[in-house]
């Protein structure tokens, strides 16, 4: 590898992560081509930083009752909810295996580990998800045909 193409290369994988940045992405995984036998393969994963605030002295027990809402975390992230199947990859999810076609699966309907529960298609390539436990899917959490991204809740099988 020659100096110029490493800085190329390095060139490249900055303006993906400006890309990442600009579009508010958590992902992007692109494959470079340069000849038959000589391609580069990046993926640029922004993850988040948690930053945990200082506790202060302890409320009365009613202000502390009323600031802490019981049920909002695992509302607010849909994929730390048990039974939660979440995303492998970014990509566009599809319910059926062609437009018009009958759903892998449907609310009620019971699941066998393994079992194709939707596809995603990413950088062209159809990827079955199968269900990563036996039992019955209690929610859908997406449309057919919308993004989603790496660690997004796609179902809830219980």
């Amino acid at each position: 590898m020659t100096k110029q193409s490493h800085d190329n290369d390095v060139a490249f994988i900055q303006a993906l992560a400006e890309l990442l940045n600009r579009n508010e992405l958590t992902e992007i995984s692109v494959v470079r081509e340069y000849g038959e036998d000589d391609s580069l393969e990046v993926r640029v994963v922004k993850q988040a930083t948690v930053v945990a605030a200082p506790v202060a002295a302890a409320p009365a027990p009613a202000a502390a009752a009323a600031a802490t809402p019981a049920a909002a975390p695992a509302e607010a992230d849909p994929a730390r909810l048990p039974g939660a199947v979440t995303s492998p990859m970014v990509g566009t999810a599809y319910l059926a295996p062609e437009p018009g076609a009958q759903a892998f699966v449907k609310v009620g309907d019971v699941v066998k580990e393994g079992q194709t529960l939707l596809i995603i298609e990413a950088m062209k390539t159809m990827n079955h998800i199968p269900s990563p436990r036996a039992g019955t899917v209690k929610r859908v959490l997406i449309d057919d045909g919308a993004p989603v991204e790496y660690g997004g809740a796609l179902m809830i099988v219980e």
